[in-house]
C-alpha cells in the first residue's frame, strides 16, 4: 500500500501564515506614513496657494486683509477671499473662490494680518517639502518650518 500523502502539514500552515500577517502589518505602518506624508503635502500646496492669492490681493487693494487677532481660514467666516478680505462663501469677484482648510477634520490654518505683512500658520505630522515635524509659518518674505 502506497502511504503518498500530499498536503501541507501545520507547521508549514503556520509559518506560512506568521509571514502573511508580518508582510501585512508593515504594509499598515508604511501606508500611515504615507497618509501623513500625503496630508502635509497638502498643507504645503494650501498655503502657497493662499499666499498666492494673498499678493494678488496686496497688489490689486496694496495692503493685506485685516487680522487683529488669529482667524481659522477655510471655516464659514473666511471661506473665501474677496476685495472686502476674508468673507463668508458666495464671495463676488473672489481672489480665492474657496479658502482651503486641513486635509483633518477640524483643522484648519490660522491667519493673522496687519496692512504691510501676514502669518498663516500649521502643522505638520511627517514633514515634506524640506520641513521637518511641528509649526509651518508662511509671511510675505516666505515659508519657515521649526
Amino acid at each position: 500500500m502506497n502511504n503518498n500523502k500530499k498536503g501541507f502539514t501545520l507547521i508549514e500552515l503556520l509559518v506560512v501564515i506568521a509571514i502573511i500577517g508580518l508582510l501585512s502589518t508593515l504594509a499598515v505602518v508604511a501606508l500611515g506614513s504615507a497618509r501623513q506624508k500625503a496630508n502635509d503635502a497638502k498643507r504645503l500646496s494650501d498655503i502657497k496657494q493662499i499666499q498666492t492669492a494673498l499678493e494678488l490681493y496686496y497688489t490689486d487693494q496694496n495692503s493685506y486683509p485685516i487680522a487683529a487677532s488669529s482667524v481659522n481660514l477655510g471655516d464659514t467666516t473666511h471661506a473665501c477671499l474677496n476685495a472686502s478680505g476674508f468673507g463668508a462663501t458666495g464671495c463676488a469677484t473672489p481672489y480665492m473662490g474657496l479658502v482651503p482648510k486641513g486635509p483633518t477634520a477640524g483643522e484648519y490654518y490660522t491667519y493673522v494680518g496687519s496692512t504691510s505683512t501676514y502669518t498663516i500658520s500649521a502643522s505638520l505630522q511627517a514633514g515634506a517639502g524640506g520641513f521637518g515635524v511641528g509649526a509651518l509659518t508662511a509671511s510675505p518674505s516666505g515659508m519657515i518650518g521649526q
